[in-house]
């Protein structure tokens, strides 16, 4: 990648998690998984709750403005709106996410054909966006409610099915993925250990290129809700 990165190889974004009713009654994003990468909501305004999927079980964690929750790959999550809920997200692996780390909760016939996946995960360039987001999100909640009704249930075996299928899916794209892990948050530990090795010499020389960056945004649709990246 080209672009900088956030220290560490982190991104930040701002998140307006989306409004509008599914088929469970319940307003908020898209459940999904992170293979690779942790993820943290700094909550900034309104409530909600972060729902969660994992071999814990089920959770939910209210969200209020400064509430502050991050969630390991492996942790399917779900935020849910109960009213103006505003979230600073704050992801390890800059560029991991973005190309394809995150996995839906789609129903399992939906991920064991990538084909499917693409076709339901994939937003459309044109038309009424906002509508291929509700089916998209839509369908996930109705795998993400039938994980849930089995571990509820004591039974693990459909979560353990979605983690092997999340993992086949995304199983294709990891070696671009080392590729940015080294252009991003290695060069930073890199980085990191060469400062350290020139303060332990006495050598400041870095402190001389000390600068300031502004990071400019975008705005986009994303699986929780509306994004403003950087």
């Amino acid at each position: 990648m080209s672009a900088p990165v956030f220290p560490g190889g982190t991104s930040v974004s701002r998140l307006t998690v989306y409004t509008g009713r599914c088929a469970d009654g319940l307003e908020g994003g898209t459940p999904h998984v992170h293979t690779a990468s942790t993820e943290a909501y700094v909550v900034t305004a309104g409530e909600g709750a972060l729902q969660t999927l994992s071999g814990a079980g089920f959770a939910e964690t209210p969200l209020r403005a400064g509430t502050t929750v991050w969630f390991t790959p492996g942790a399917i999550h779900r935020a849910v709106n109960r009213g103006g809920l505003h979230v600073v997200v704050v992801m390890s692996n800059a560029g991991l996410p973005e190309a394809g780390d995150a996995v839906m909760t789609f129903p399992p016939d939906v991920l064991a054909d990538p084909e499917a996946y693409r076709a339901a995960a994939t937003l459309p360039p044109g038309g009424d966006v906002e509508a291929a987001v509700g089916r998209r999100r839509d369908l996930a909640v109705e795998g993400f409610r039938r994980l849930a009704d089995a571990l509820r249930a004591g039974d693990s075996a459909p979560l353990e099915a979605f983690y092997a299928q999340a993992a086949a899916l995304v199983r294709p794209a990891v070696a671009g993925w080392r590729r940015i892990f080294d252009e991003t948050v290695a060069r930073e530990t890199r980085r990191t250990a060469e400062v350290l090795d020139a303060l332990e010499r006495g050598d400041a020389a870095h402190l001389r290129d000390a600068a300031v960056r502004e990071a400019p945004s975008g705005e986009r649709w994303g699986m929780c809700g509306r994004l403003t990246t950087h």
